[in-house]
């Protein structure tokens, strides 16, 4: 590791044992559950509709549109006044659903990932703070003074942006955590038919995966045990009358005929698996969807 990574990877787990931040956080947190109780809106946020978090996706566009403006700050001249202010208000616009989606994804986040999150949330509202007085000020005729805001803003995003990518790539955060596991496309024998009774969660192993076999109004199903969005147990869960699991770590809810997503936080479905009953004897195989 570089000193340059060794530094910031030490700033990182600084910040990540500031328990000073966990009164705040726990504030933020409850007003993200209050505005997200809605299933639609949480569905929304989370990217359940899109089949992956919906936030990573939209940082693109106020990042691009604050870079594009500062770009032509530098290279543009006063030609580009107008086309640079432009950029910069669409980017305030845009940093509006993206901030509601990453406060939706962070409120799930515990301990020291959610005391980084809130600083790297903190850090992007400065950053929109910044670039909606760089608008103001280039409206105003105060040309150089709204490109050093905005060339300041930009600045703290990027550095907002590295302890994003940071919950991303190395925590994990909103990474499938069914991605990596092993396909077992061969029939398993995994339990006797009668042991599964109508209202139980089971776990299962099959081919080193672990699965949550179930029973519902007569019918079995099995899905991936552990849970796309946090690696929850869904077999520790709770099994809903309407046909659907609900993890017990953050509330996504999946429906056991597909795996598909009710609600959010998860954005990407269960895995599924076949069943086969033969000789009063239950086997299991890898769905070819997943």
């Amino acid at each position: 590791m570089s000193d340059s990574a060794r530094m910031l990877s030490g700033v990182i787990q600084s910040l990540g044992r500031a328990k000073v931040l966990d009164g705040t956080a726990k504030t933020v947190s409850g007003w993200v559950a209050a505005v997200t109780r809605p299933t639609w809106i949480k569905n929304a946020l989370s990217g359940s509709w899109l089949g992956h978090q919906l936030h990573p996706m939209l940082t693109d566009l106020p990042i691009g549109a604050w870079g594009a403006a500062v770009a032509l700050d530098l290279t543009g001249g006063e030609e580009s006044a107008d086309a640079a202010r432009r950029l910069v208000g669409l980017g305030i616009l845009a940093s509006a659903p993206t901030a509601l989606s990453g406060a939706s994804d962070w409120s799930s986040t515990r301990g020291a990932d959610k005391r980084v999150g809130l600083v790297h949330a903190l850090m992007n509202a400065v950053a929109s703070v910044l670039q909606a007085g760089s608008w103001i000020a280039r409206r105003s005729g105060h040309r150089r003074t709204g490109i050093a805001l905005s060339a300041l803003g930009l600045g703290l995003t990027l550095s907002s942006a590295y302890l994003g990518g940071h919950l991303s790539f190395v925590r994990g955060i909103g990474v499938n955590r069914t991605a990596f596991q092993s396909q077992a496309r061969s029939w398993t024998d995994v339990a006797a038919d009668g042991e599964i009774l109508d209202g139980t969660l089971v776990r299962v192993i099959v081919n080193d995966v672990p699965v949550m076999l179930t029973r519902q109004d007569g019918r079995l199903h099995a899905l991936s045990a552990v849970c796309t969005h946090a690696g929850g147990p869904l077999d520790q869960g709770t099994l809903d009358p309407d046909g659907c699991i609900t993890c017990p770590w953050h509330g996504s809810r999946f429906r056991l005929e597909d795996g598909a997503v009710e609600r959010g936080p998860a954005s990407v479905p269960q895995p599924l698996w076949e069943i086969n009953v033969e000789d009063e004897r239950i086997l299991l195989r890898a769905a070819d969807s997943n």
